[in-house]
């Protein structure tokens, strides 16, 4: 990895989860209703009936309620398990129970699907640091989702979810960096890239 552009990501990374820890509580709320009404637009006009989405830290763009009406609708939804040798695996989170997985983050408790179960969905919702105007997504620095989507033979469309100001003119990009079709924010839905 060229040093120069890990510390441009290492720099940005820290600037954002900087002004992510400075929201205030209305901030939050406010961005969680739009983010909602986003998502499930993204899903309706879509017409996916399974997703791959993860559950959000409490540190990120709140996806909760807009897994919940994706439950209530039946659209079938695979989260992400962090794995040690780098991959993700997969489940529905059959028990509707969660435990801290390998990164202390929140995952849902189920039956382990295997890596290549979200081969089987119509959209998939990724999170992000930052995703630049052509679609380059700067992920959060272990690189699961950059592995799962170089993997995937017919990959479906990508959206990360982001806060209004995290869509950025460029962000520092490595080979092995992937992009994705757009971004969900809590004002709007925008595709980008080609």
């Amino acid at each position: 990895m060229s040093s120069s552009v890990d510390h441009q990501k290492r720099a940005l990374r820290a600037e954002l989860r900087e002004r992510r820890r400075n929201l205030t509580s209305t901030e939050l709320e406010n961005t969680t209703v739009g983010l909602t009404e986003h998502l499930q637009e993204l899903v309706t006009r879509s017409g996916a009936t399974s997703i791959a989405c993860y559950l959000s830290r409490p540190s990120e763009p709140n996806t909760r309620p807009f897994l919940n009406w994706a439950l209530e609708r039946g659209i079938r939804i695979l989260f992400p398990i962090s794995r040690e040798d780098g991959l993700l695996d997969w489940t529905v989170g059959e028990t509707g129970e969660e435990s801290a997985g390998l990164f202390g983050i929140n995952e849902p408790i189920g039956e382990l699907l295997g890596p290549i179960a979200i081969n089987d969905v119509d959209l998939i919702i990724v999170p992000a640091a930052a995703i630049d105007q052509t679609g380059m997504r700067l992920g959060w620095g272990r690189g699961y989702f950059d592995k799962t989507l170089g993997s995937m033979e017919r990959c479906p469309p990508v959206y990360a979810v982001i806060y209004d100001s995290e869509l950025r003119d460029s962000v520092p990009q490595e080979i092995h960096d992937r992009p994705v079709n757009g971004v969900v924010t809590p004002t709007r839905i925008a595709e980008l890239g080609k």
